[in-house]
């Protein structure tokens, strides 16, 4: 944990949808962090009015303080249209990008501790022209960090990704023994250094039904997966591995097990999504900074109405104090 009160720098997401609403939402009550909230300032205080929240704007800068609750500090960054909720509109999505952008080279130079990120919205992004596959892509790159890693966590419950956010015919063309053993080597050092887990106990999914029925239904088990599996366990990991995704979940099957390592997006999160929807935080391993998100999209048809929940979101924040205290 950083001497004092932990900086958490915190992006609002797209306006359309629901981040700000959850935003605002989380400031309504005190936290042991300086929370930065990057977005408009008189934007977000118009979104407060419309949901009927109260909310008072502050600077950012200054001495790191714990957030007190009916207030927010804001890092000004002007939306580039005027804003309707549940509208999206490709004009902001370059006041998205901004963001994102400040706020992870604020983290990467120190000046916050953690970023913390509201759901975006990939389709207008690119509707907008931006090459965007998604947060964890683009926080790579921004980064510099060609390897991270996927993982939702519901409680004791987390799901890592081999692969994220490709088409599922792309899939097995992008699982490679080298690709599994940096996604198993990153799991390994991120649930150390981050989860204070000393030797993590790792269950790997198959590709295909059955975990390939021995070959019958597929050879991706027994030609890269079983042998990168293997290779790791001579490097002292705990595998358990390649099961059938359809039994794996299953109480008997999870005792002692830290994480699941899914080989595709829809394989292991409707799982834990279901566990823990509305409270289940996104964590990007791998990565020179502390980043966590919420486990939910833009849901544009609840923004501006008041009904957005924001479990998600302080679950997040949490998530990322905790791994600021083990890291």
């Amino acid at each position: 944990m950083p001497a004092g009160t932990p900086r958490i720098a915190l992006t609002s997401g797209e306006p359309a949808g629901i981040g700000p609403d959850i935003c605002v939402a989380l400031a309504q009550t005190a936290h042991a962090a300086d929370i930065v909230v990057f977005g408009d300032p008189g934007f977000l205080e118009a979104r407060a009015r419309q949901i009927g929240l109260p909310i008072t704007i502050d600077p950012p800068g200054g001495a790191r303080v714990s957030q007190p609750g009916g207030r927010l500090r804001v890092y000004p960054v002007k939306t580039r249209s005027t804003v309707q909720a549940g509208r999206l509109d490709p004009a902001n999505a370059g006041y998205v990008i901004e963001m994102l952008e400040l706020a992870t080279d604020g983290c990467l130079k120190g000046a916050y501790d953690a970023l913390v990120t509201a759901p975006v919205h990939k389709g207008v992004i690119n509707d907008a022209g931006i090459p965007f596959t998604g947060h964890t892509e683009f926080l790579a790159a921004r980064c510099h960090t060609p390897n991270p890693v996927m993982m939702l966590a519901a409680g004791t419950l987390r799901v890592a990704l081999a692969t994220t956010h490709l088409p599922l015919k792309e899939v097995p063309g992008a699982i490679s023994r080298e690709r599994l053993e940096q996604v198993l080597t990153t799991l390994r050092d991120g649930l150390r250094t981050r989860f204070g887990i000393a030797v993590p106990h790792v269950l790997v999914l198959g590709l295909n039904p059955h975990a390939g029925e021995g070959g019958h239904l597929g050879r991706e088990e027994l030609d890269i997966i079983q042998p990168a599996c293997e290779a790791m366990r001579v490097r002292g990991m705990r595998i358990t591995g390649p099961v059938s995704a359809d039994t794996a979940f299953n109480p008997a099957r999870m005792g002692g097990i830290d994480v699941v390592l899914a080989m595709y997006h829809d394989q292991g999160l409707p799982v834990l999504k279901y566990a823990g929807f509305g409270d289940a935080v996104n964590i990007t391993l791998g990565l020179p900074i502390v980043r966590t998100s919420v486990d939910h999209g833009t849901a544009l048809e609840l923004a501006g109405t008041g009904r957005a929940g924001h479990g998600s979101l302080e679950a997040a924040l949490q998530a990322a104090l905790a791994m600021l205290r083990h890291g």
